[in-house]
Formats: C-alpha cells, structure tokens, sequence
C-alpha cells in the first residue's frame, strides 16, 4: 500500500507534494487521536508533534504511543502517510541525481566555472594527455566535443564535458569560453581549426585563444580571424599547455628556435670548480647570456641551483647573442665577479 501511494505520487508531484502529504496527515491524525483517546497524555500539543514526527519517520522511540484499537488505527494511518511521503521525497532524490549524472554524461550541461581553460575538440589519448598536465597544478578543464563524441571520454577525471557542433556559440556559451582564462582549438585538421577559432573569436570576452595548426604556414590565416590569437604546433602538446597556463611562452621557445634572435649556444668550461653563481653572473655581465644548463659526465642539469660547483670539463649550455670560445669564458670566469 505504502509503495503503490508513493508511485502514485511520484507521477503526480512536485517537491513541494511530500510536505503537503504531511501537513494533511498531521491536520487529520490529531483530531481522530483526540476522539480515539481522550484525555490521553498523546493528544496534548506538546506530546503529539513529537509522536507523529517519530512515528511518520517510521523510528517509533516508544515514549509515547496509542492504547485502544482506534489509536492504533490512527498510528497506521500516520506510518502510511510518512512512508509515502518520504518515498516519494528519495525517489524524485534519486531522479534528480541520475538525471543530473546523465547531462553530464552526455555533455548537455552548461559550465558555471570561470578562469578554466577550455579544449575544442577532443582526440582519444592526446586530450587525456593534456587534461593531467593541465589538472596537475588544480586548473579547471572543461572537454567540449563535436556530437560524434557521444559520452564523456574520461568521467573518472574531474573535468567537465560538453557536446555539440563547436561551430556554434551557444555550445561555446555552455562551455564558459566567455569566461574562460585560456581555450585551445584543438581541431581534427586546419581547416577545421579556422572555422572554429572564427567561432570562438566571437564568443570569448578577455581569454587567451590559442589554435593548434599542422601545417604553420596557415597562422597568416588565422591572424585574420583575431591579431591576439596564439598559433601553436600541434605536434607539440606540452608547449600547448604550457602556453594555455601562461601565455606568450610558445613565443618564446619560438624565438630561441629562430636564427638571429637570442640563440642558444654550448661551451666546455675549462676551469673548475666554479660555482653556478659564478658562472651566472660572469655570462651575464660580461658577455649578455644566461646559463641554461652544464652537462658534467653523464648528468644534466637544467637550470642548475646557484650553490652547485661545476668542474673543468663541465658543458654549459647558455642563450646569448654570439657563441663564446672557452678560452674567453676562462679568462672571464678567472678575475672575480665585480660587483
């Protein structure tokens, strides 16, 4: 009886029905426990609220309860009236949530993050690749994905998926890409790329748009479509990352790849021990360059700590202007660092 009043219920009621079941049961209960048992400690104010609280949640301390048969029968009646509103309160509970987890599965729900980064486009290992370099440091990241992605791709993750035709707005909308901090257009070819980016270009409000090309040749292109727009090589997912956390780095990695900007060089060192300090402080005063990097045997170290000593024989690897013969670094390291 009890089940078939909740399903009963359920089809008809709304959040507010559980509350309005009570309400009627408490109306109706407290007057029949009154002619039921008159006089009764039960029937008084006090006493009656608490037992039809305990009683319609079914917990029954047994403080208080009705003696003769017409109280019983109203006890029933109050059990009845509790289970079927409590049923049908979990059950739409439960519908809520599955309902829920079922938009996110299924990418139909709208972002309310802000300061997230956004990945148009999803390719199955390399997204999941970049979603765990993104999520290492606790950046938000938000998968939006043409239809043919019919699920979210890594729900274990916690990132957010959102599905539809990235060519138009309101997928875009859904996604926070107008309030996102960096959104990448990671598409399946150039083409693609263009047609997105042009979208998104629209959408955005003050994030860094970066688009991921095969063919660099197209970022001429693309410049037509926004001047701020960020022209990165796909084959190259860690520089996207980097670039979506901190923009203008791919620029540059860009720059020390181009010949004639600061290049970067290597020099044997032949006097030893050193500090790194040292050796920082003497490139860079004397000769305008930063050290990178010193390979002693086997062992690179990459911006290597101030304190450590590097020995003679010890490879620097340094960005500067002009290559330094070692003869020139020794004389150099070998007169005390003015300071």
């Amino acid at each position: 009886m009890p089940i078939f009043l909740a399903r009963l219920l359920a089809r008809i009621s709304t959040w507010w029905t559980p509350v309005l079941v009570l309400a009627v049961v408490f109306v109706t209960s407290w007057p029949l426990m009154t002619l039921a048992e008159p006089g009764a400690d039960i029937t008084s104010p006090g006493n009656f609220w608490w037992w039809f609280v305990v009683t319609s949640s079914t917990v029954g301390y047994g403080d208080l309860f009705p003696r003769s048969p017409a109280g019983h029968l109203v006890g029933v009646y109050v059990i009845v009236g509790g289970i079927a509103a409590l049923t049908t309160l979990f059950t739409r509970l439960a519908t809520r949530i599955e309902r829920t987890r079922g938009r996110r599965m299924h990418g139909s729900i709208t972002v309310r993050l802000s300061g997230h980064v956004v990945l148009l486009g999803y390719s199955p290992g390399r997204t999941e690749t970049m979603v765990d370099e993104l999520s290492a440091d606790g950046t938000k990241v938000v998968v939006c994905a043409w239809d043919e992605v019919q699920s979210h791709p890594m729900p274990e993750k916690d990132v957010e998926f959102v599905r539809g035709a990235l060519t138009d707005e309101r997928t875009l909308a859904r996604a926070g890409v107008d309030r996102a901090h960096s959104v990448l257009v990671d598409a399946r070819d150039d083409n693609e790329a263009l047609a997105v980016a042009l979208t998104a270009d629209h959408v955005i409000t003050t994030a860094h748009l970066v688009v991921a090309l095969r063919d660099l040749a197209r970022v001429r292109q693309v410049r037509y479509v926004g001047e701020k727009i960020r022209c990165v090589q796909w084959h190259t997912p860690h520089m996207i990352t980097e670039e979506l956390r901190d923009p203008g780095i791919s620029e540059i990695y860009a720059q020390l790849m181009t010949h004639g900007g600061a290049d970067t060089y290597s020099v044997p060192l032949t006097v030893g021990p050193v500090t790194v300090e040292h050796c920082q402080t003497v490139l860079g005063r004397h000769h305008g360059a930063t050290l990178l990097a010193a390979r002693d045997g086997a062992a690179l170290l990459v911006n290597p700590p101030w304190q450590a000593e590097l020995n003679a024989g010890t490879i620097l690897y340094y960005m500067g202007s002009a290559r330094l013969d070692a003869a020139r670094l020794a004389l150099s390291l070998g007169a005390p660092a003015s300071r």
